[in-house]
C-alpha cells in the first residue's frame, strides 16, 4: 500500500482513446465484450479487466490483440454491474470500494462464460489472462480450474484468501514489474521459491527493470518511448505463452 490518503497505488496510467473492434454481449446475469478472430477458431481467451472494469479501452486494446492472433478473446463485465474505479475518486475509500469485488469470488460468472464459450462459440480450448486485479483472479482460477489450458497473470497475485496458492493446476506465466508499488519484489521472490517447491505444472515468474504497475497494457508507446521494448516484450512474452499451450 502506498500511503494511508491513497492505500492504492493503481493509478489509471495511460488511458488510451480506442473504440475496440469487438461487440457487447449479454452472457446470462452479466455483459461481456467478445471479438473474434479473421478466422474461425476453437480457441478462446478469457480476459480479466483490472480495477478500472471490462469497458477499459485499454483492456479492449489487449481483447482485440489476442483476437489479432487467432483467439475469441472475451472480456467479461466480472463486476457484474457494480462500478468500477475511478481514478479521479477518494482513495481513502478504496478498501470499502474493493469489500464487494472479491477477485477469488468470479467462479458463477467463469462458469457462465465458459458455458458459453462452448455452446455459443465453439470453444474447445479456453485460457485466461488477466491484469492487476484480474491478475490474482487468474491465479485463482489457475487453482481451481484445471479445465483451463493455460493462464497468464499480470501483476496480481493472491495474497490473502487462499489456503495453498502454489499447488496450480493450469501452465501459468507471471508477469511483473521491477518498480511496482503493489506488489513489492519480496512477495515475488516468495511466489516464485513456493512455486518452485509446489507446484506441479509449468510456470514461470518473470520481472521487468524499471517497470511500474500497469505497464503491459496501462502505458502508450508513443509517450513512453523508454519502456516500449518492455510494454512489447510484455505483450510478446504472453502470446508466446498461450501459443504454447493453447
Amino acid at each position: 500500500m502506498a500511503n494511508e490518503a491513497k492505500p492504492c497505488a493503481c493509478d489509471i496510467g495511460d488511458k488510451m482513446d480506442y473504440g475496440g473492434l469487438g461487440d457487447e454481449v449479454d452472457i446470462e446475469h452479466m455483459k461481456a465484450y467478445i471479438v473474434n478472430p479473421a478466422s474461425s477458431s476453437e480457441k478462446a481467451i478469457v480476459v480479466i479487466h483490472d480495477i478500472f472494469g471490462w469497458q477499459l479501452a485499454n483492456t479492449r486494446y489487449m481483447a482485440d490483440l489476442l483476437a489479432s492472433n487467432g483467439y475469441i478473446a472475451i472480456c467479461p463485465d466480472f463486476f457484474v454491474g457494480k462500478e468500477p474505479w475511478n481514478p479521479s475518486g477518494d482513495w481513502s475509500k478504496f478498501q470499502d470500494w474493493l469489500k464487494d469485488k472479491n477477485a477469488t469470488n468470479i467462479n458463477r460468472e467463469v462458469d457462465a462464460v465458459l458455458k458459453y464459450l462452448k455452446e455459443k462459440c465453439g470453444a474447445k480450448q479456453v485460457a485466461a489472462v488477466g491484469f492487476c486485479w484480474g491478475g490474482t483472479a487468474v491465479h485463482h482460477l489457475a487453482l481451481r480450474y484445471p479445465q483451463l489450458k493455460a493462464g497468464v497473470s499480470i501483476y496480481g497475485i493472491i495474497r490473502d484468501t487462499e489456503d495453498d496458492k502454489y499447488q496450480l493446476h493450469v501452465p501459468t506465466l507471471f508477469i511483473f514489474g521491477e518498480k511496482d508499488d503493489i506488489i513489492p519484489l519480496d512477495q515475488v521472490t516468495v511466489l516464485e521459491k513456493r512455486l518452485q517447491e509446489k507446484c506441479p505444472v509449468d510456470f514461470q515468474v518473470k520481472v521487468f527493470p524499471g517497470q511500474t504497475h500497469g505497464f503491459v497494457h496501462r502505458k502508450r508507446e508513443d509517450i513512453n518511448p523508454s519502456d516500449k521494448p518492455f510494454i512489447e516484450e510484455g505483450r510478446m512474452d504472453m502470446l508466446k505463452w498461450l501459443k504454447k499451450y493453447v
